[in-house]
């Protein structure tokens, strides 16, 4: 399996992440709503204060709208209960006027004092029924009007969509000096993949079999090559970690015990992105899985049956994962984003059996800053730092 050249190639670490339950995703059964799990501030707080305490590098807090709180003004109430974990934000493109959003972003990067980085959303509005192209050209054109804002003193920009001319940039500037947030990006459409290939630095996917993400790297690099650009990659995949291979695989199985397909089918129908092609894929990863849900050994697809987007859960002991994210990285794959259900108990169990044995970073640190990471530890499997 070939190597994509990746932007950072001489980088030991990894940016390991967790997730913030914005959007009603958190279960003890999945598919089953539970009042305490249901998103809302106590819940969602709480597992990005243990992600920090616990080590982990980053949090995607995602964006909906039928069933989620908002996500900047949660990241903008996490920065001061938090100490070093960064805030990966969604932000849907065109929801605010762009120069309001190169506004908010900046002020919000202030006050976490450059721990932001940005998850460009491209999806339909509520209500909304728009095509493929020109959702990514509404994206590409709010990126652009961005990075203007970040980096000159004016915006001057027209575009198919916005046309903006001579607006000031002064009270916009963001905190991170070196042209605003790292951009992280997820689509599977050749508009979408051109569009990160040219102006974004991270291009997210969701689980497949590992010669199905080669494929899709290589593709993204070619895009980003005939932008002049090389990009670097991430993984956002569920996990479930138990001491034997066995409890793993129970626990899945618990997982989706009280799982009743029609609500699980209601459940993916009600996302904003239920129809795109990367949650097609996700879908087709199942159907080509064995009895068990397993499409490759300790990729279980379980999830997709009651939840729209990443619908794939790592199964196995901590060698098991260790050994999976290890051929990740082999590929070039140097960010992960992992959650398990209910959050907060699999964000302890993979702090506690895992993190230890990883040596992480900021992803943003190798795009012009002063590389900070923390080596994996010598304790056993299982014990705390």
């Amino acid at each position: 399996m070939s190597v994509v050249p990746i932007h950072s190639p001489d980088l030991d670490a990894s940016e390991v992440s967790w997730f913030a339950p914005l959007c009603s995703d958190d279960y003890q059964f999945l598919g089953v709503p539970d009042g305490d799990l249901r998103s809302n501030w106590q819940n969602t707080s709480e597992i990005v204060k243990r992600a920090d305490q616990l080590g982990y590098r980053n949090v995607l807090c995602p964006s909906s709208y039928q069933v989620g709180q908002d996500t900047l003004t949660f990241a903008s109430a996490m920065a001061p209960l938090t100490e070093q974990i960064n805030l990966l934000a969604a932000i849907r493109c065109g929801e605010l006027h762009p120069a309001m959003l190169a506004r908010t972003v900046a002020t919000l990067d202030h006050i976490m004092r450059g721990r932001l980085t940005l998850n460009v959303i491209s999806s339909n509005f509520p209500g909304e029924d728009a095509t493929s192209e020109y959702r990514y050209q509404r994206s590409k054109e709010v990126v652009e009007i961005l990075k203007q804002a970040w980096t000159q003193d004016e915006i001057n920009y027209e575009g198919q969509i916005y046309s903006l001319k001579g607006l000031s940039t002064d009270p916009v500037r963001p905190y991170q000096q070196n042209g605003g947030p790292l951009l992280y990006f997820g689509g599977y459409s050749p508009p979408a993949v051109d569009l990160c290939g040219q102006h974004c630095d991270v291009y997210l996917m969701w689980p497949e079999t590992e010669e199905n993400l080669a494929e899709r790297m290589r593709t993204v690099h070619e895009r980003a090559v005939a932008h002049g650009r090389v990009l670097d990659y991430g993984l956002r995949v569920h996990m479930i970690v138990r001491d034997t291979e066995q409890e793993a695989r129970e626990y899945a199985d618990y997982l989706v015990s009280q799982l009743d397909d029609e609500q699980g089918q209601a459940i993916k129908n009600r996302a904003l992105d239920a129809k795109t092609m990367g949650v097609n894929l996700q879908a087709a990863s199942r159907d080509s899985a064995d009895s068990d849900g397993y499409v490759e050994p300790h990729l279980w697809t379980g999830i997709s049956r009651a939840r729209s987007g990443c619908g794939a859960a790592l199964v196995g002991t901590p060698d098991q994962i260790l050994s999976k994210i290890e051929r990740y990285r082999a590929m070039g794959i140097r960010s992960f984003i992992f959650s398990g259900y209910p959050h907060l108990n699999e964000c302890e169990q993979f702090g506690a059996k895992v993190l230890p044995e990883l040596k992480t970073c900021s992803l943003p640190t190798v795009y012009g800053r002063v590389p900070e990471t923390t080596p994996a530890t010598p304790l056993g499997i299982g014990e705390r730092r």
